[in-house]
């Protein structure tokens, strides 16, 4: 493939809702553009895109992968994004690299929810858009009113450059709203014919409208639309690709994927009206002192680049995908890591094709390359020119929002899980391994089950060992609701030197920490250098409470009075007696069980509230408020974390997928005795 400049360059990912035909799509244009010489398939395993075992085997996208071709004098680099929610951190990722996205919907009568998410998320981060309605050769395929629903939630931008001509519900063609011309599907191709009189009419209509929408973004067209009434195919052009580029006009396109109708009119759609590199907003980067500076995709500039997805490889190790935002990169060159302040020597630069890579002499501005084996460089840092120093923004991942419990599932494996584990986190930054001091576990955090599934069988089928997972150990703790007293006596006589200390304790709850430690002993009964050797005795104490072994909370101990020995008193000899005095005393103090209470915030569209507020009321929560946020709800609610380990499921069950949360440690509440005594019962029978 040829160097190409800034200006001939696409950057392009594909999204929207899983099974809708990215990959397909994907494979489509990599055979119509010739990179490929046949049409690989998701069915069969053999296309360019999905390619690691798993993808193969579940038959969806799990990694954005990325595949470059040449079309009508442009080079576009096509990056295929997953459509399952778990893997959500992917598409953002990609999209860090891509200039434009093409949504891919199918034609099901209705927006579907990854199409509806998807728009939004472009809306509202101005990511310049065309729809591909994929599928119209199923059965009971539905254009018009998939068409419909779009248009009905975004008048004002969706502008159809097709019209198709229909049989029942299936599209057996269409007229190109720009050019005048109809098309009819054939096994050979497009084939030319007259516009049918079926559609001459809504043709002259949506044509008026195009203009119209064309004209309203650029100032001089409007002049001239108003003054003429009309604007030339070119013009037209030109105002699409203004409307594009800020995300006020989304062309709309349809066709099949699988059969390869309406394909071609969309790559020539892309290279006429998607923009390049340069036509995007300037790009934000930071010099040492913090201080903002513009960057322009100059290939003459001092090299910028930032990694925007790591894949690891047993046997070929890192492979860092990036893109140029200045200057050039050529192999040999010694570049700065910013992020890490270490620098790195590029042996080769290469262009990706799936799980291949082509070599290449350099990368220019503006354009998509990998490097391997670099020493230090993780997804999200910033490469530069070693004579200055300049960092991209962090590339900003959503919070994981489900935590297991990792275990190896034979003993002696447990090194290579967890190093197998910190492999696979170099490429996925999504899920996160976290120690729990409090229960002794080890957390893998992540996007949902499918995505915590899917590490597990990378970790067997990549480093040959086996995981299992486990809901977490929920950190309980323990505390009293009334005063008590307590005398501790230790007395040990073996012969030799003997041990005595006696303490009288008043324990009683405290609202203000986790444990406060005061002496009121007067007349010295207590002699002042054993008194801090109570105070150790039950700090000690305090990791276990009397209930079921879970650490105490809110308690006060106050050292009232005591006795010791001139000859046999000793530190140990009051540690000891602190610690008999804690445990008597706090079985006296009508000891309870208390459990984390979470702060969850959820956004839902309006109609899911009821099932919403009914959910909590299942989990033992409680609703605190509610706020309109654009056209969604977020309801404030709190929870106790027992019941939460699996919310992410059940919500986007309950929400088909609309739904998302964010959860926080809120407090400790007392646990409801029934289930107080459940779980005191199975703690004491499980030591």
């Amino acid at each position: 493939m040829k160097n190409y400049e800034t200006s001939d360059i696409l950057n392009v990912a594909l999204i929207g809702h899983t099974g809708k035909g990215k990959t397909t799509l994907a494979e489509t244009m990599l055979f119509n553009a010739k990179a490929t010489n046949r049409l690989g398939k998701v069915s069969e395993g053999t296309s360019v895109m999905d390619y690691d075992e798993q993808e193969i085997l579940r038959k969806i996208s799990i990694s954005a992968s990325l595949a470059s071709f040449e079309w009508n004098g442009k080079k576009i680099n096509l990056i295929d994004v997953p459509g399952f929610p778990d893997f959500e951190a992917e598409k953002i990722q990609a999209l860090y690299a891509a200039d434009s996205v093409i949504i891919v919907g199918s034609c099901d009568g209705d927006i579907s929810v990854g199409t509806e998410k998807a728009i939004k998320y472009c809306v509202d981060n101005t990511i310049p858009v065309m729809i591909f309605l994929n599928q119209t050769d199923k059965e009971n395929a539905n254009y018009i009113g998939t068409f419909n629903s779009i248009k009905e939630r975004y008048p004002r931008r969706t502008a159809p450059l097709e019209i198709p001509i229909m049989q029942g519900h299936k599209m057996t063609g269409y007229v190109d709203v720009l050019e005048g011309k109809a098309y009819e599907f054939t096994t050979e191709g497009p084939k030319l014919i007259d516009i049918p009189s079926s559609v001459k009419d809504e043709y002259e209509n949506i044509k008026a409208s195009v203009i119209e929408t064309a004209a309203e973004n650029d100032e001089e067209l409007l002049e001239k639309f108003f003054e003429s009434g009309t604007l030339t195919d070119d013009e037209v052009v030109l105002g699409l690709q203004k409307g594009i580029l800020a995300v006020s006009a989304m062309p709309v396109f349809a066709g099949s994927a699988l059969y390869n109708k309406g394909v071609f009119n969309l790559m020539n759609a892309m290279v006429k009206m998607l923009p390049s590199p340069e036509k995007i907003q300037k790009i934000d980067v930071f010099n040492k002192d913090g201080e903002k500076l513009n960057i322009d995709f100059d290939k003459n500039g001092k090299f910028m680049a930032q990694v925007f997805k790591t894949i690891a490889d047993p046997f070929v190790g890192k492979l860092n995908l990036f893109k140029v935002y200045n200057g050039t990169l050529k192999s040999g060159m010694t570049v700065l890591n910013s992020s890490k302040d270490k620098k790195e020597r590029i042996n080769q630069v290469m262009i990706p094709f799936g799980k291949k890579q082509e070599t290449v002499e350099e990368i220019k501005a503006g354009d998509i390359g990998a490097i391997s084996k670099l020493s230090y460089t993780d997804t999200g840092d910033t490469l530069c020119d070693e004579n200055i120093f300049v960092k991209f923004e962090d590339i900003v991942l959503p919070e994981p929002v489900i935590s297991m419990s990792v275990n190896s599932k034979v003993h002696d494996d447990e090194e290579k899980v967890f190093q197998g584990l910190a492999k696979l986190q170099e490429e996925d930054n999504s899920f996160k391994l976290v120690k729990q001091l409090e229960t002794g576990e080890t957390l893998i955090n992540g996007m949902g089950e499918t995505h915590l599934d899917v590490i597990l069988n990378k970790l067997k089928n990549k480093y040959k060992v086996d995981a299992v997972l486990n809901v977490p150990k929920v950190p309980y703790r323990e505390t009293i609701r009334k005063k008590s007293e307590a005398e501790g006596t230790h007395k040990k006589q073996s012969g030799g030197g003997g041990q005595y200390g006696k303490v009288l304790i008043r324990f009683e709850p405290y609202l203000e920490g986790d444990f406060y430690f005061e002496s009121q002993v007067v007349g010295g009964s207590v002699p002042k250098e054993y008194i801090p050797a109570v105070e150790k005795g039950l700090r000690e104490c305090i990791k276990k409470g009397v209930l079921a072994g879970y650490p105490v909370v809110g308690l006060k101990a106050i050292l009232l009075d005591g006795k010791y020995h001139p000859v046999d008193s000793n530190e140990i000899s009051f540690k000891m007696a602190a610690s008999i005095s804690y445990k008597a005393g706090l079985k006296e103090a009508n000891p309870v069980l208390l459990e984390p209470i979470y702060s969850v915030d959820v956004t839902v569209p309006e109609s899911y509230m009821g099932d919403i507020m009914g959910d909590f009321n299942r989990r033992r929560g409680r609703i605190i408020g509610m706020d309109a946020v654009k056209d969604s709800q977020v309801v404030h609610a709190e929870a106790p974390l027992s019941e939460m380990f699996k919310y992410s499921t059940d919500l986007r069950s309950m929400t088909q997928g609309r739904g998302s949360f964010t959860m926080s440690f809120a407090r400790y509440e007392e646990v409801p005795q029934n289930i107080s005594e459940k779980v005191i019962k199975e703690r004491n029978q499980g030591e």
